[in-house]
């Protein structure tokens, strides 16, 4: 099963062979003499695909040339097994998967905005990249270093630890968590994905159309999918972790996010209650941070997709 072409009208499906993987994609459709849109990269989280995007890609299509690719691991991008320090699943190499999209397609600045697992490469990215991002937004997220660390939280460390256990679970050494994910049994893997998506957001499945939770379905509940998502995880609490530290310690502000900031949040989620996400991410930001909570849960994008386009219309805007 694939998405209904209406959700995608407009867009074409492509694929890009960059960096050593296939990066699957649906990008806005380019008319002949039609004026050229200010280009806009939407990168979503775990356990989805590009598909999250769907109801905001609506709203935005008019306005932006929308790239919405599969993070590597995710969707139909490659799931090529990881490596020992799981470097090819590291942020940074993420992050150089998408600048790779937007060379071949031909665009030198863009805007970004990530949501969740995409909000932390389109961190990573805005660091490494600076030069090629004019915006970033990041959405239900606060910095991973932070988050790990677990100073700045506003209630004790057990709290996090219970919302987000997977986050300890899913960096243990392979095979372990992908068995008792599913990795053997799609069953398994469909009732841990339901958790997920239900659990986080703010009315269950409530949310997800039918034909869009078939396609998480697809996309997730396979052994190598599994192996994939895990590898994301493995490289956030080690090699992601050290790559934030070399950002934080580079001196007078060099490792600091150099473009204006946009952060959402969900009202009803666990960034909001247990971080000040807007207070965190200032402190890694030389521009200008703005951002709101939205009445959500953590799939912010798919809850509230009126209110994300209109937000995102608000702040991707060309500097006057």
């Amino acid at each position: 099963m694939h998405p209904p072409g209406d959700w995608f009208e407009n867009f074409e499906l492509r694929s890009f062979e960059v960096n050593g993987a296939s990066i699957n994609a649906r990008v806005s459709s380019v008319v002949l003499g039609e004026p050229l849109r200010p280009a806009l990269l939407l990168l979503h989280g775990f356990p989805q695909s590009h598909v999250m995007w769907r109801r905001v890609a609506q709203v935005l299509g008019r306005y932006y040339f929308l790239v919405m690719p599969d993070l590597r691991g995710y969707g139909d991008s490659s799931k090529t097994p990881g490596l020992p320090d799981h470097s090819n699943y590291s942020k940074r190499n993420m992050a150089h998967d998408m600048v790779a999209v937007m060379d071949a397609l031909g665009v030198d600045d863009f805007f970004v905005c990530g949501h969740d697992r995409g909000g932390r490469v389109a961190h990573r990215l805005a660091l490494d990249h600076a030069a090629r991002v004019k915006k970033l937004c990041v959405i239900d997220i606060a910095p991973t270093l932070d988050m790990y660390d677990g100073r700045s939280m506003t209630e004790p460390y057990m709290a996090f630890a219970r919302a987000y256990y997977h986050w300890f679970h899913m960096l243990q050494p392979a095979p372990l968590p992908e068995i008792m994910m599913g990795a053997n049994h799609p069953e398994t893997a469909r009732a841990y994905l339901h958790a997920k998506l239900g659990g986080w957001g703010s009315a269950g499945l409530g949310y997800i159309e039918p034909a869009a939770l078939a396609e998480y379905e697809r996309c997730f509940c396979n052994a190598e999918a599994l192996h994939t998502a895990c590898e994301d995880y493995r490289a956030s609490g080690g090699i992601d972790l050290a790559h934030d530290r070399e950002s934080r310690a580079k001196p007078g502000g060099a490792g600091k996010v150099a473009c204006d900031m946009l952060v959402l949040w969900g009202a009803h989620g666990v960034v909001g209650r247990l971080f000040n996400p807007l207070a965190l991410w200032q402190a890694q930001c030389s521009g200008v941070v703005a951002g709101h909570a939205l009445a959500a849960g953590h799939f912010i994008p798919e809850e509230q997709p009126q209110l994300t386009a209109q937000a995102l219309l608000d702040f991707m805007t060309e500097p006057a």
